[in-house]
């Protein structure tokens, strides 16, 4: 069998309990999507987690409760997927680009602070690969100027930064269920809300922006409500929480598996000539989505990969390049060194310890 990139992990629970859905015929947002929440919650300490249909849509209903709007400014990471930057773009603002850390791929609070105007509204650090950025700092920039910080964790769940698991540090942080994420619902997100008034609009202007908990039926058979702010329909629906609820069985020892092997590239791949790892930190823990590596001649180290059957991908580049985004911001220095250099080579929890081996021998050999 082929070394694959990617792994899209359903659980036998996970289709044990869509077929259970299926059949009931209750498969728009019902209890089931209550109770994902609160697992969520539960098992993994996150906060106030609302459950959407993308985590595009939470990054989204994130800016939009912040009340980010025409002519304001979020500053962002270019390396990130391209949703990061046209969620900013969703709500008429403008997105800012920082430089990022080179040895980690994460946003710089410094490159941060520098970007900040007096149209600033918003911070959204991506944890690249799902490897922590320096929260405090950028939560002290916030503090200071007044920002909303909303993290953009569709690689990270399952890290820890201080001891606090992501989704429970910053006002807003949001999470993707997408195909190949550590825990999918074939495709889903969530947003995590620190505040309780955050929360309850989070909770309505995800569908409609009418409160559904509190908007009873009339004798006529409608839903009694009056929506006072712009809704969406973001909600998550019950056949794909009973798909989440299936996976969230396994999910902890998945993550685990990853963060073994994580741990083994890096005891293997350390001293290895044009070859560089990215930071490991003693005060948080990466949730390995990726393992990304800094490498000279980078073409002929995939084709060298290739030749034995190992796939390797950047899968994302700067995003700034796009003309969407009024194209590449020529201060980025540290951005334009990484996307020269990083590539990322096979994580997910069924890869065998022969396949990792595999990958360490054909890279030690050199290209």
């Amino acid at each position: 069998m082929g070394i694959s990139f990617f792994n899209t992990d359903i659980s036998p629970e996970a289709v044990k309990r869509a077929s259970r859905t299926l059949k009931s015929t209750w498969v728009s947002e019902g209890k089931l999507v209550k109770q994902f929440e609160a697992e969520l919650a539960g098992r993994l300490g996150l906060k106030n987690p609302v459950a959407l249909n993308s985590c595009t849509s939470a990054l989204h209903l994130a800016l939009a409760v912040s009340g980010v709007g025409p002519g304001d400014e979020v500053i962002i990471p270019a390396q990130t997927f391209i949703a990061t930057g046209l969620a900013v773009l969703m709500q008429s603002a403008k997105p800012v680009f920082a430089d990022i850390q080179i040895d980690t791929g994460n946003i710089d609070p410094e490159s941060v602070r520098k970007k900040i105007t007096g149209k600033t509204k918003a911070i959204m650090p991506v944890h690249w690969g799902g490897y922590p950025c320096d929260l405090d700092e950028i939560n002290a920039l916030a503090k200071q100027f007044k920002l909303s910080v909303i993290e953009d964790a569709a690689h990270a769940l399952g890290a820890v930064y201080k001891n606090k698991p992501i989704g429970a540090v910053s006002r807003f942080t949001a999470f993707s269920f997408q195909a190949i994420k550590h825990l999918t619902t074939a495709d889903g997100g969530a947003l995590c809300c620190m505040s309780a008034v955050d929360l309850k609009k989070a909770m309505a202007r995800r569908w409609f922006g009418i409160d559904r908990k509190n908007s009873k039926l009339s004798i006529l058979g409608e839903r009694q409500y009056n929506v006072q702010e712009v809704g969406y329909k973001y909600h998550m629906n019950d056949l794909s929480a009973a798909i989440g609820l299936g996976n969230l069985v396994d999910f902890k020892a998945n993550l685990k598996r990853r963060q073994k092997i994580a741990e083994f590239y890096r005891k293997k791949l350390g001293n290895i000539p044009g070859l560089k790892l990215l930071n490991c930190a003693n005060d948080r823990k990466s949730a390995c989505w990726l393992f990304t590596l800094l490498v000279e001649d980078r073409l002929n180290f995939i084709k060298k990969l290739r030749e034995h059957g190992i796939p390797a991908s950047v899968v994302h580049q700067r995003i700034d390049k796009n003309d969407v985004f009024g194209g590449i911001s020529p201060d980025l220095v540290n951005q334009a060194v990484f996307n020269e250099h990083q590539i990322s080579i096979p994580l997910h929890n069924k890869l065998t310890d022969g396949q990792v081996n595999k990958i360490v021998k054909v890279i030690n050999q050199g290209w």
